[in-house]
C-alpha cells in the first residue's frame, strides 16, 4: 500500500508542476507547443538522473523510484499531449511544424535523458 501512496503523492506533485509550466508558456507566441516540449525534455533529463541515483547507484532509497520516476515524472511529462498536439498540427495543415516538433521532441528528450544519466553517473 505504501508504494501506491508514493505514486499518488509523486503523481499529484508532477501534475501540479506540469500545470505550472503550461501557465508559464501561455503568452509565448508561435505554433510550437513549447510547454509540452519543455516538460518532456526536462522530464527526460530528470529521468536519466534519477535512474542513476536510484537504480544504478542506489544512493536514494528504492521507494523514490515510485515517488519520482513513476509518480512525479509520469504525471509531469506529457507524451500523450505531445502526440495529440502533433496530430492537431497535421490536421490544421501544419505538417512541417508537426514534423519539426516530433523530431525535436524525440532527439532532445533522448539526449536529455542521456545527459542526465551520464552527468549523474559521473558525479555519483
Amino acid at each position: 500500500m505504501l508504494l501506491w501512496i508514493a505514486v499518488a503523492i509523486g503523481g499529484s506533485l508532477g501534475a501540479m508542476s506540469r500545470y505550472a509550466v503550461s501557465q508559464m508558456f501561455l503568452s509565448v507566441p508561435g505554433k510550437l507547443p513549447y510547454a509540452t516540449l519543455t516538460v518532456n525534455i526536462l522530464g527526460s533529463f530528470l529521468m536519466g538522473m534519477f535512474f542513476v541515483l536510484i537504480l544504478h547507484k542506489g544512493i536514494l532509497p528504492a521507494v523514490w523510484r515510485q515517488v519520482v520516476m513513476v509518480g512525479f515524472l509520469g504525471a509531469f511529462t506529457t507524451f500523450s499531449a505531445f502526440s495529440i498536439e502533433a496530430v492537431e498540427l497535421i490536421h490544421v495543415g501544419q505538417w512541417q511544424v508537426a514534423l519539426l516538433y516530433a523530431l525535436i521532441s524525440v532527439v532532445a528528450c533522448i539526449g536529455a535523458a542521456a545527459l542526465g544519466y551520464y552527468l549523474t553517473n559521473t558525479v555519483f
